[in-house]
């Protein structure tokens, strides 16, 4: 009698998956940097319009532009230190196109 628990069970060639914990590691950095990329991109386009309608004082400006410079250079030193270069954020959705703009 053949089984699911049984030895003589039959295991297609590519039942088995070898999981690298690493490259695991490495995707996932990559994801958690995608989602925190694309809000970072919405708050600047939030940013932008609100400086535009001309909503913020001077000084709430400068903080933006500020708050945002660094953001991105955080982003620039997190992909960096996970092997993530910035383009590999980007996911391809097929016939929706890409999850970021392009610039």
């Amino acid at each position: 009698m053949t089984g699911p628990g049984s030895d003589s069970s039959v295991r297609g060639a590519g039942s088995r998956v070898d999981l690298d914990s690493e490259q695991m590691g490495r995707d996932l950095a990559a994801l958690v940097l995608t989602v925190v990329e694309l809000l970072r991109q919405l708050m600047e386009r939030q940013a932008i319009r609100r400086v535009e309608q001309g909503d913020l004082s001077d000084e709430q400006v400068e903080e933006i532009g500020t708050t945002l410079m660094l953001l991105d250079q955080r982003m620039k030193e997190l992909c960096d230190q996970h092997g993530v270069r910035p383009e590999d954020l980007n996911l391809d959705l097929g016939p929706l196109g890409t999850l970021l703009p392009r610039d």
